[in-house]
């Protein structure tokens, strides 16, 4: 073999690896383009699924959306971890509850605000009820806070759709104002149809059944909204961190048998015991029927989504409220 080809033969696997150099060094530059990309992205961090939901659909693709709360959670004990903490704080805006409601959040987002970063508290915003005292529950030390569950009401949401809409437009730079407003209009309709829907079924309810008892005061707004007396709760608290004494559990079954009421509606996410306890203490006369009244569900599991979390609510309690 002559100097020159076995000098051929020893340069002839270098090839393979400065191609694939080459294509390793295009891939990485496409990768940091693309993250560079989403970094350069408007963001927009929401705190409850529910409120992530309403403004996913006013921001649409103006804007990146991140929700902090799984599907399924408590919006009352759901914490943060580091990575999440840290979204808030690169945030252009964020959508809060507030209210009390995300207990263990709060202060994440004060601390956000703190940074200069823009934050906004739909509940304070939609002219918010207070917590009323109830015969069968509602403690007196909480009747007269402000009741943080403005979402039962579609009303409410179809104003606090405007309100976030504005809110984006005004505070987080890159995004088109008209665009951010078209969606809002449009989502306001849908919620608008909401609404009548309710009405209508409602309408089957007959007034003297029209009686709710909850795992907790969570339904004042639907209850303010669509003609519903709140008789009271098993957890007489607008959150469900507290828990019920063995009188409160006394003076609510009493309470239900005064109106006579066998139904309790139980959050999907919490555990039924304490409705079951109701059960027992009115001798199995009582029905326990789930909601979706804290949260959303995954993706196709019956309430994904604001619309149909309100619309299956809907039907349980038409339900529950007129059969036998």
């Amino acid at each position: 073999m002559t100097e020159r080809n076995r000098a051929a033969r020893t340069r002839a696997p270098r090839r393979p690896h400065t191609l694939l150099l080459a294509l390793l060094i295009l891939v990485c530059a496409g990768a940091a383009t693309a993250c560079a990309h989403r970094d350069d992205r408007p963001r927009v961090v929401v705190t409850t699924n529910i409120l992530g939901d309403i403004t996913r659909q006013v921001v649409g693709r103006e804007a990146e959306v991140t929700v902090l709360m799984k599907p399924n959670a408590d919006p009352h004990s759901f914490g943060l971890s580091a990575v999440q903490a840290a979204e808030l704080e690169r945030a252009d805006l964020v959508v809060f509850n507030g209210l009390g409601l995300e207990e263990n959040v709060l202060r994440h987002v004060d601390a956000a605000r703190a940074l200069g970063v823009a934050t906004f508290e739909v509940g304070r915003a939609v002219h918010p009820l207070t917590f009323r005292a109830h015969d069968g529950g509602g403690r007196e030390e909480e009747a007269g806070q402000p009741d943080p569950h403005f979402w039962t009401d579609p009303d409410r949401v179809r104003e606090a759709v405007g309100l976030i809409a504005d809110q984006v437009a005004e505070n987080v730079d890159g995004v088109d104002g008209g665009t951010i407003h078209d969606n809002a209009a449009r989502y306001r309709k849908q919620l608008a149809g909401l609404t009548t829907w309710m009405e209508k079924s409602f309408d089957g309810i007959p007034r003297q059944r029209r009686a709710l008892v909850t795992n907790h005061h969570v339904f004042g707004y639907l209850a303010d909204r669509f003609g519903f007396r709140v008789i009271g709760a098993v957890i007489p608290s607008g959150t469900t961190l507290a828990s019920p004494s063995s009188s409160d559990l006394r003076s609510l079954t009493r309470a239900m048998r005064e109106a006579g009421v066998h139904t309790v509606f139980a959050d999907s996410s919490q555990p039924k015991r304490l409705a079951e306890v109701l059960r027992t203490e009115l001798g199995g006369q009582v029905r326990v029927i789930e909601l979706y009244s804290e949260s959303l569900t995954e993706k196709g599991k019956g309430a994904d989504t604001y619309l149909r979390m309100m619309r299956a609510n809907t039907t349980a309690m038409t339900d529950g409220l007129t059969g036998d």
